[in-house]
């Protein structure tokens, strides 16, 4: 049989940058940043001071009984995979599936639960808490939702959860156990206990003295750590010949991905594994390394992290990493977790699609031990690249790579 291409024919976006791929793509080139201050009755008494929240409202999309019984990480799951559908003019069909990724699943609706229990000491929850709160409720919503009957799977990995769901939606795809499939991911964790927690790990960064919005810095040397945020990113896959015999529109091919898992330590990352997951993702596309245009670093300004992925792309590049461009748009929409993979595939896409390179916005001072050719302060333009390159490297060990090509 012959081998089966993997096409991206839809894509939607909800994020601190705005509500749509085009949006976020707009942001993106005005390296216009979504990380703020954080309200106090989020923040409460975890000690966090930014993160990158989505001003939401569900009412043009639910009902207000509908918005109810529906945790925030699936209402933004179900936006975006609105959107991502109704790109592709995708038909719902037994063979047309979901792969959703996820790290902390309806967390909003958790909280709320212990809130009432713990802090009410009322043990009579909401009926539905579990169905809100459980890890798959946001993609088996947008499964109901179009009706797509086909194969369904729910990832946690923390964050190259989505990617994951991206990459193995390609391969369920290629080795003919469906025809498409709707992959991406979303997360909603901005809230008190979650917020304590990771406060707890120590790997937050703190508010900019001078400027909230600069809050997270990727690659510099001032940088304090991460920001997290929220949203959801969606994608239609579909094999290529279906695709174009249905006059759909072809954003990019996903033509590579490597998942590898350093087996080393829980929080740590592990240059050695990260190597592994990007060989893999170009010996699947068939790509030399000197054929990506460009490289989303996971990037998640940790002191750490950085530095670690910088050598691993050094590594993997060899002479061509001092002319491939490489930025961590997370300076910008913050961390996402689960969505983060997602949310970063549709960031890899902006040079294949419009012709331009995302910033890491706020590097000004950048790291010697981060030696990389990177695309500092505001989007550069570029000649649309063949390939494109995104790097998700999770707690756990997880390593997720991605490879777009051009259609």
């Amino acid at each position: 049989m012959a081998e089966r291409r993997v096409a991206v024919t839809g894509a939607g976006v909800v994020s601190p940058l705005g509500s749509s791929l085009e949006d976020f793509h707009r942001a993106l080139c005005a390296a216009r940043p979504g990380i703020r201050r954080l309200p106090p009755e989020v923040a409460q008494g975890s000690g966090v001071q930014v993160g990158a929240m989505i001003d939401w409202n569900p009412a043009p999309l639910f009902k207000e009984a509908e918005a109810a019984n529906l945790d925030r990480a699936t209402q933004f799951a179900l936006a975006a995979a609105a959107q991502a559908i109704g790109a592709s003019g995708l038909s719902a069909s037994e063979r047309t599936g979901v792969y959703w990724g996820t790290g902390l699943g309806g967390a909003h609706s958790l909280e709320a639960a212990y809130k009432q229990v713990y802090g009410a000491r009322e043990w009579r929850v909401r009926p539905l808490t579990v169905v809100m709160a459980m890890n798959n409720a946001a993609g088996s919503n947008v499964a109901v939702r179009h009706g797509l009957r086909g194969p369904f799977a729910n990832f946690a990995t923390a964050c190259s959860s989505s990617a994951m769901a991206l990459g193995e939606a390609m391969r369920t795809i290629q080795a003919g156990r469906a025809d498409a499939m709707l992959a991406g991911g979303s997360e909603a964790l901005l809230t008190p206990g979650t917020l304590a927690a990771w406060q707890a790990l120590r790997t937050l960064a703190p508010a900019d003295a001078a400027d909230a919005a600069a809050s997270c810095k990727p690659f510099d040397k001032r940088r304090g750590g991460l920001v997290l945020g929220e949203g959801a990113a969606a994608f239609v896959l579909e094999d290529e010949s279906r695709a174009r015999a249905r006059g759909a529109p072809i954003l990019a091919l996903l033509t590579g991905y490597g998942n590898s898992c350093d087996a080393a330590h829980m929080s740590r990352p592990d240059r050695d594994g990260q190597m592994r997951a990007m060989r893999e993702a170009l010996a699947e596309s068939r790509l030399a390394a000197d054929a990506i245009g460009y490289v989303n670093a996971h990037g998640t300004a940790t002191a750490v992290g950085d530095v670690v992925e910088a050598e691993a792309i050094n590594a993997v590049f060899g002479e061509a990493a001092a002319r491939v461009p490489v930025s961590s748009t997370k300076s910008l929409h913050g961390h996402l977790l689960g969505a983060a993979g997602a949310l970063e595939f549709a960031a890899a896409l902006l040079p294949v699609m419009r012709g331009w390179l995302p910033p890491t916005a706020f590097l000004e001072q950048p790291d010697p031990a981060c030696r990389l050719r990177h695309v500092p302060l505001r989007a550069e333009r570029t000649e649309v690249p063949r390939a494109v390159m995104s790097n998700s490297f999770a707690f756990g060990g997880s390593n997720v790579v991605l490879i777009a090509e051009r259609a």
